[in-house]
């Protein structure tokens, strides 16, 4: 099938742009017209219908299920929200896969199968608990709590993204900073330094050897972050093993690795606990846990664990043998399998370390203001002792 760029009109004379799968423009004109869509023009897109080139957004996901869930409690067919849903929504992306599901819900699949056909936008997760709420007349719940869900790996990404932009911000004066001092002013004092015709001490040495070096390899300093960072690249395209040692790293630097560490538990808490209230078992909860870790080093913990499941271990064993979950995990398990609440226990544990990463994202937004202040503060106080220096001795050796 192809992808077809069309442009249509409804039944009160509304046009719109979309995009749609069919296997040619008679098929896109019958798909149309189910939806209640007349065809003016159409023309193939030269992307083909896999939708893998660009994720739709995760604001659009969280209006596609809260929408799904007010129409459900509200009564409306599956079908008519999914219609209502293609026609208002503004992504061309997310409308062309939302129009899709509409025809293969047509003919004769359910929503969970219609999902499957576009995982790059709903991944094991979103279609698994989709099938639950099928099977259990539970779907309005289910999607209430994948918009919660979603609402929350939103606002942690915010922070995150907040957290990162100051100091990326600071960073950047401050490189603009040094190569302003190192190429131009720096070079300019050298021949009044010079001219003194004395001993140069040795910051002011050190200075000059500096600006040298920016001044004559600028362009290497610039780009040798950006060679590292493709070699890298490289290197894990050609060896995938290398992968377990960056996100084995991801986890221990410092001061990033630890919150890195409580998102990804958090997340695993918050997917674990919402999959198995919902009813999946705890093999299967795992297996989609791995996927959404985005971590090989937590990723071959949750395979070991299955292992141990598989083997006879009861659960808090089989998380306690990693050695990679803090004793809190450890504790809230142990409790939720004497209990038989497991999904309560761990979204303690989810809202545990829901507040810990936030606390700590707003403990390093404070901590990053004044450590830049004080390395511009150091580098500029170098300069300053480093020019004025042989003036102060000069000034010294005068007799009046």
């Amino acid at each position: 099938m192809a992808l077809y760029s069309y442009k249509a009109i409804n039944a009160q004379g509304q046009s719109s742009k979309g995009l749609q799968d069919a296997a040619n423009i008679i098929d896109l004109e019958m798909r149309l017209n189910r939806g209640g869509l007349d065809l003016i023009s159409a023309k193939e897109s030269a992307r083909k219908a896999s939708f893998g080139s660009r994720k739709v957004k995760r604001a659009d996901l969280i209006t596609f299920f809260f929408n799904l869930e007010q129409f459900i409690h509200a009564g409306v067919p599956l079908l008519d929200c999914l219609s209502d849903l293609r026609d208002s929504m503004d992504d061309q992306k997310f409308r062309a896969i939302i129009a899709s599901m509409v025809e293969s819900i047509q003919a004769g699949k359910n929503l969970s199968q219609a999902m499957t056909q576009h995982p790059d936008t709903f991944d094991p997760v979103f279609i698994n608990l989709t099938h639950v709420g099928e099977e259990s007349g539970r779907l309005g719940e289910i999607f209430k709590h994948l918009t919660e869900s979603l609402k929350w790996q939103d606002e942690i990404a915010s922070q995150t993204r907040n957290m990162m932009i100051y100091p990326a911000f600071v960073g950047s004066v401050v490189l603009a900073v040094t190569f302003f001092l190192m190429i131009y002013l720096v070079p300019q004092l050298v021949s009044f330094i010079k001219s003194m015709g004395q001993e140069i001490p040795i910051q002011t040495r050190m200075l000059l050897a500096t600006s040298a070096i920016f001044v004559d390899y600028w362009y290497i300093i610039l780009t040798l972050p950006v060679a590292l960072f493709g070699l890298l690249k490289l290197a894990l395209f050609y060896n995938p093993g290398l992968q377990y040692h960056v996100d084995n790293l991801k986890l221990h630097i410092w001061p990033t690795g630890s919150i890195l560490r409580k998102i990804i538990l958090a997340r695993f808490a918050n997917t674990f606990a919402m999959m198995y209230g919902s009813g999946i078992t705890i093999l299967e909860c795992i297996a989609n846990s791995r996927a959404l870790a985005n971590n090989q080093v937590i990723a071959q913990s949750l395979d070991k664990i299955t292992h141990e499941i598989e083997s006879g271990q009861n659960l808090t064993q089989s998380f306690m043998s990693t050695h990679i979950f803090p004793p809190l995990v450890i504790r809230m398990l142990k409790v939720g399998e004497a209990t038989g609440e497991l999904d309560l226990a761990l979204r303690n544990v989810s809202y545990f370390y829901d507040r810990e990463v936030k606390d700590s994202i707003k403990r390093m937004q404070v901590m990053i203001e004044p450590t830049m202040t004080i390395v511009l503060g150091i580098l500029l106080g170098w300069v300053m002792l480093s020019v004025l220096s042989p003036i102060y001795d000069l000034i010294g050796k005068v007799k009046f």
